[in-house]
């Protein structure tokens, strides 16, 4: 789309918004703030960089699909990360998960990865000025079949694990001192059974004492933050999860944790939105992994459906953009990698705009007087408004392609790059 249609269209509904009261320029200078953390795992289904053929083993994790062009290397995902950046307006970060470190010809263990392995990394996201956040790793690995880490009765088992935490909350540390940011690192475990079990006390009793020792240590929260992350369900752990939503609630409050809230992790018809003005009474902050379940934890990429915006109305009416923050969790395999980052990235930025563009004050002046129908009527006729001309306006303000126009480039480089991969 050019720019003088692009600006005629924004002239228009800058003066609709206006006639409400709405000022575009500080809806925009907030969108501008608001920071997605990117999951480096959608441009290889998951595969990571570690030189043994045995890391396949148990985990609950899987990806499906065989579009073909997936990076191979750390140098080829940074080369579609820096694509899929270019696309995609507002704040970028990228969650890297302890498996796509660089091991040269050696192989390392999980138990043995150190700051060295992620260097590669931290001098990339410096040079493209973006931050890091990162991820233990504890699946697909020979002591993950069992279907427990942290939690496993065979204490060999657990403490290979309690070893690899660690060392990644260690890299998350160096990490945040090395580019001067706050890196978060986030666990989730896969640990849970397939059937009903006789004996859910003891995994439960081994993972709290697993993670009193893992945080035992404490870093500066400037240079890294510890989040926990719930399941409801998963593969293999249909039945039972240790971790559960109600566990790890209980751990983040009780000891200063971060809670991460994922999607695809409660049940369907459960409103992670709502949890959010409920957990701020107690918590500084928290994170939220954006996903898109269909039918169950399948991880699609995230839309601008209801759930997403939903998600933006409450963090924005809740004054809470500086205590909530979002990273994108999902892998696809069916559908141009590249291009799933940037419609999931995209599809985010823009749920906070309609919110961002509401006339609070007056929405509020209804409900504080008890005048229902206004509420909602005004809500109803907000649905309507031209805040995609709003978005294209901001997409040109960004230097990135407004509207449709990005699809081209994606096509381009599908076509030059990654399906030249084999």
């Amino acid at each position: 789309m050019n720019e003088k249609k692009v600006m005629g269209t924004y002239t228009a509904a800058r003066e609709r918004y206006a006639s409400l009261g709405v000022d575009i320029d500080k809806a925009l200078e907030a969108l501008e703030k608001i920071s997605i953390s990117l999951p480096c795992w959608q441009g290889d289904d998951v595969s990571g960089f570690e030189k043994s053929a045995a890391h396949s083993g148990g985990g609950g994790i899987q990806a499906t699909g065989n579009y073909p062009g997936k990076a191979r290397t750390a140098e080829e995902l940074r080369m579609d990360l820096k694509k899929a950046f270019s696309l995609i307006p507002g704040r970028m970060r990228l969650n890297l998960h302890a498996i796509y470190g660089e091991f040269g010809e050696r192989f390392v263990d999980r138990d043995e990865i150190n700051p060295e392995h992620y260097k590669g990394w931290i001098d990339w996201a410096r040079q493209e000025k973006v931050k890091l956040d990162f991820n233990a790793t504890c699946f697909a690995h020979p002591k993950a079949e069992s279907g427990y880490t942290l939690s496993s009765k065979d204490k060999e088992v657990r403490e290979f694990w309690i070893e690899h935490v660690k060392r990644c909350r260690e890299i998350s540390a160096f990490i945040g001192r090395e580019l001067g940011s706050f890196c978060i690192h986030n666990l989730w475990i896969p640990d849970g059974s397939k059937d009903f079990p006789v004996d859910r006390w003891t995994h439960r009793a081994l993972l709290k004492e697993a993670l009193d020792r893992i945080f035992a240590k404490e870093y500066i929260p400037s240079e890294m933050k510890d989040s926990l992350e719930s399941k409801l369900f998963g593969l293999g752990s249909e039945a039972f999860v240790v971790g559960s939503h109600e566990f790890y609630m209980g751990y983040a409050l009780s000891n200063g944790v971060m809670l991460c809230l994922d999607l695809g992790h409660f049940h369907p018809t459960e409103s992670v939105a709502d949890k959010i003005s409920a957990l701020l009474q107690f918590s500084d902050e928290i994170l939220l992994h954006l996903s898109r379940g269909v039918r169950w934890d399948s991880d699609h990429v995230v839309i601008l459906n209801d759930e997403v915006r939903g998600i933006a109305e409450e963090i924005v009416r809740s004054n809470a953009l500086d205590k909530v923050h979002l990273a994108l969790d999902f892998f696809d395999a069916s559908l141009n990698r590249v291009g799933a980052l940037v419609i999931g990235a995209r599809a985010v930025h823009k749920s906070f705009l309609p919110v961002l563009l509401e006339p609070r004050e007056k929405l509020q002046e209804f409900e504080n007087a008890g005048n229902y129908f206004g509420r909602l009527a005004l809500l109803e006729e907000l649905k309507t408004l031209p805040f995609g001309a709003v978005w294209d306006y901001f997409c040109l303000k960004m230097d990135v392609p407004a509207a449709e126009s990005w699809m081209e480039e994606i096509q381009r480089y599908d076509a030059e790059v990654t399906r030249k991969r084999g």
